[in-house]
């Protein structure tokens, strides 16, 4: 039997069952579904040294376990010193059991180790039932070896779902398991 991510297996077995019973879908393919989840770094200071991109690279490929790719610009900006095609960031696309994975290890090993950490805040959603959430420290992550990181940075992590509406992607984000604030 071939190996599926724990997260993937109770989302089959009790998440779809549970959404389907909250907002009385009656087909098993209205039920939302996490789609992707999307990891992006901007690095400002890329301007002045390169090898920043390579670092920014190399620790989202070692936090999510896929190829980190550099982001460039689009246009110039002279305020800046940004001319377009410079590298100024680095992102990465998890599908699949890459991305249940990755949502494993965020909720269960990475978020607890967040200081004075009460929750997520239920404001980080678009409207169209993705969420959006920021991360100020790239050390939580346990891959991450504190001695070699150079400069603290944050990231954002983006997770799209397949939902129509904020209230059902938060549902099937809290069946998931992301810890949102009490209100």
């Amino acid at each position: 039997m071939a190996y599926s991510p724990r997260l993937k297996e109770e989302y089959k077995s009790r998440i779809i069952a549970a959404l389907r019973e909250e907002f009385g879908y009656q087909n098993i393919m209205q039920v939302p579904k996490l789609e992707k989840i999307v990891i992006s770094r901007g690095v400002g200071a890329a301007v002045a040294d390169k090898k920043l991109i390579d670092y920014a690279v190399d620790e989202l490929s070692n936090i999510t376990g896929q190829k980190a790719v550099s982001t460039i610009s689009k246009k110039d900006v002279a305020s800046f010193k940004l001319r377009k095609g410079m590298p100024i960031g680095a992102k990465v696309t998890l599908r699949g059991e890459r991305m249940y994975e990755f949502l494993d290890r965020l909720i269960t090993s990475a978020l607890p180790r967040v200081r004075d950490f009460n929750g997520v805040k239920a404001t980080g959603f678009d409207g169209r039932g993705n969420y959006n959430l920021g991360i100020t420290e790239q050390i939580i992550f346990p891959e991450i070896d504190i001695d070699k990181v150079n400069r603290i940075s944050g990231m954002d992590i983006t997770f799209v779902t397949s939902a129509n509406t904020d209230k059902e992607a938060q549902s099937l984000l809290t069946q998931l398991g992301l810890p949102f604030k009490k209100n």
